[in-house]
């Protein structure tokens, strides 16, 4: 990859997400006015540049440490990402003392725990929760469920989660019109016992099944909570095969206490 900007990023993973991470929270390359949608679409390539899920943005912020923006690999940004604040606290701690953080971004505040490394975020309350929408594909997705854990999420239970067809039928939720004109993440969650299940998630943005996505794990923990499937804490094991933990409250339709916890490390710094 040619020295395309003149400047430094970190290559941070948290649960298979991983991340490119500019930190501008000194404002320096405010003057040189990024066109960081491009930036996205150029290095977040797997194979031909860094490769990642996803840009994230740090910048200065008076109301929170910092300010999160992310990015997806095809330019669009969004309000929210679970690892990619995970990602962005870890990546911050390692900089100073401090290991406890707010962080602002397009969907909220939201805080950050650093404990060496794991990192325990707590999330903005989810709403926009609609159960037992029948999206019309066919036998093989007949009830799905909504929830807004900082971007939106279709949650779809399925008998035989390995051999699920994730990537076609993620496309196909994605793009349903119930959920136009932005379209939808959509997380397929099977293997549920006791207070544990497993997920592959669709993520918009990416538009691929990706290793693992925070707010998605968010959302099935909540769903399947309110479903009565299982019980705060809840153990979810991604496609990465990595587990984060998920503790909320439920009082009655009200969620609140939302926490996302797992690892996150920094894979290498480099120059672009």
């Amino acid at each position: 990859m040619t020295d395309r900007y003149g400047i430094c990023f970190t290559k941070t993973v948290a649960s298979g997400n991983d991340f490119v991470i500019v930190d501008n929270r000194n404002g320096e390359l405010d003057a040189r006015d990024f066109d960081y949608a491009e930036m996205a679409r150029n290095l977040c390539r797997r194979k031909f540049s860094v490769g990642a899920d996803g840009l994230l943005v740090l910048e200065a912020s008076d109301k929170a440490v910092f300010r999160m923006r992310v990015i997806n690999p095809d330019g669009s940004e969004v309000g929210m990402c679970g690892n990619g604040a995970r990602c962005s606290a870890f990546y911050v701690s390692k900089c100073g003392e401090e290991k406890d953080f707010t962080i602002e971004t397009a969907s909220g505040i939201v805080g950050a725990r650093v404990d060496a490394g794991s990192v325990k975020i707590k999330m903005n309350d989810p709403r926009d929760i609609r159960l037992g929408i029948n999206l019309g594909l066919g036998p093989n997705v007949t009830v799905v469920h909504h929830i807004n854990t900082g971007v939106p999420h279709v949650v779809h239970l399925v008998d035989n989660l390995e051999a699920y067809n994730v990537k076609e039928t993620g496309r196909d939720i994605r793009e349903h019109a119930q959920f136009a004109p932005d379209g939808t993440n959509a997380d397929f969650v099977g293997c549920i016992s006791g207070d544990n299940a497993s997920i592959r998630t669709y993520e918009r943005g990416v538009e691929d099944e990706t290793l693992a996505c925070g707010t998605g794990v968010v959302a099935s923990a909540v769903i399947l909570g309110l479903l009565e499937r299982v019980s705060s804490p809840v153990k979810i094991r991604t496609r990465s095969g990595e587990v984060l933990t998920v503790y909320y409250k439920i009082s009655g339709e009200k969620i609140s206490d939302v926490y996302l916890e797992g690892g996150a490390s920094i894979v290498y710094d480099g120059k672009m």
